[in-house]
This record gives C-alpha cells, structure tokens and sequence, in this order.
C-alpha cells in the first residue's frame, strides 16, 4: 500500500507552537479530497486559536457528521463510528483513512502564508503566497480578486494521486 507522506512533525509543531501562538480565525467552507481509491466532500467550518483547532465537516465521504479537534498535545477525531485519538493531526488522518496530508501546515496555508517546513514558495506581484511545497506535497492558492489578501481556494497535490481542494470563506480572523 502506498501512503502520502507529511513533513517531520516534530519540526512542525515546534514552529507552530512559536507563529501561530497569536492566530485565531474561523472559517468556513467546502473540502474536496481524491485518493487513489476514492473520491469525496464534505462542507467544513474550521476555528482556530493558536495552536489549539476544531475542525466541524458534514458529510465527509459518507461518514455523517465528524468533528477533528487538536489541543496542542493531541488530536481527537469523532463521529458516529466512535472516536479515535492520536499524538498529531496527520498521525491522527494516517489512522483514521491511511493516507497522511499536511495537515499542520493548514493553517498558515488558510492565512496566505508558508508554513515553517515548507522548503519551497512563490508569491506574485502583489506578495500574496501562490505556491508552497511541504515534502512530496504541492499547494497552489488561489484569491478572489487582485487586492484580497486571504486565498480563497487551496489545491494540495501529491505525486501518489492524493488531492485536497479547499474553498475558503473567512467568518471572523483575528490576529493580534
């Protein structure tokens, strides 16, 4: 079986425990995800404060209702399946469908800005983030005109046939 692969997380959290100390937004949106063996969606509303998220998706891939939630220790996922828990958000996805994504690096993807990991992006003129690679995966953003400011789509792929498509509408960012 093959897996797509994230970034070290111990790096990561290390550097998200350290930028996104101040950041709290909630957004809103549809996510699409494509692996090598399904395909689906699912509308989602996302709130974060910090380190700490909560991750609310309807209809994902036919599992109902889910919640995903991460306290800055340890990632829980619930449903009417039951719950499951792990160490980190993508140790979390690996468990829980077997396949691993960026996860961590979401957030400041949402934000228009690269992730601590990421060993590669690009802005354009306006220096707004366009693209960013973070291990195997490639994010492209999106914006909805010249002076926005937040993408509002982001497109992750990775080489294995793993795609995560998110539309993003802001309800309340804060940074401060």
């Amino acid at each position: 079986t093959q897996t797509a692969t994230a970034p070290s997380t111990t790096t990561t959290q290390q550097a998200a425990a350290s930028t996104l100390s101040s950041a709290q937004f909630t957004i809103n949106g549809k996510i699409g995800v494509t692996t090598p063996k399904q395909a689906g969606s699912a509308f989602y509303v996302w709130s974060q404060q910090g380190q700490n998220f909560a991750i609310n998706l309807a209809g994902a891939l036919n599992a109902g209702e889910t919640n995903i939630s991460y306290n800055g220790q340890s990632a829980t996922l619930t449903n009417d399946k039951g719950t499951i828990n792990a160490a980190t958000p993508e140790a979390l996805l690996l468990q829980a469908t077997g396949w691993q994504a960026p996860i961590s690096q979401l957030s400041y993807w949402i934000q228009g800005q690269s992730a601590p990991s990421d060993s590669h992006s690009q802005q354009d003129p306006q220096s707004r983030l366009i693209s960013a690679q973070n291990g195997d995966w490639q994010a492209q953003f999106s914006y909805a005109n010249t002076t926005t400011t937040l993408p509002s789509r982001l497109t992750a792929r990775h080489p294995n046939g793993y795609k995560v498509v998110m539309t993003i509408n802001p309800l309340e960012t804060s940074k401060k």
